[in-house]
């Protein structure tokens, strides 16, 4: 009976304890970091001169998204160069950076 009581005033102890450092704990604003871009190589836009969605050449931040079977394309996040192109292609998305959207498109 006396360890029922000992672990009663245990948790008893421990649970203001608990509450008074959750007290002590600030939650960070939700606030948009902006990070630099990564280096991107454009090469020339992809559906024409002037569009909008550019193919992509190797650089240390798209080594690992470049295909011998496919082409790396990059376009403004949320412009409408982009959702035509997927919706022209089926683009795969493979990442995104703060302003481009990168999609892997098969040509074979």
């Amino acid at each position: 009976m006396f360890n029922g009581c000992k672990q009663i005033i245990y948790g008893l102890w421990i649970l203001p304890a608990a509450l008074s450092l959750a007290g002590c704990i600030e939650t960070a604003p939700e606030i948009a970091i902006s990070e630099p871009d990564p280096d991107l190589v454009f090469v020339r836009g992809y559906r024409g001169a002037a569009d909008d969605c550019k193919l992509v050449g190797e650089s240390a931040f798209t080594a690992d998204f470049l295909d011998d079977a496919a082409d790396l394309v990059a376009c403004p996040t949320g412009s409408d160069a982009m959702a035509s192109l997927m919706a022209e292609t089926g683009a795969k998305m493979v990442t995104q950076t703060n302003s481009f959207t990168l999609f892997s498109i098969p040509y074979r």
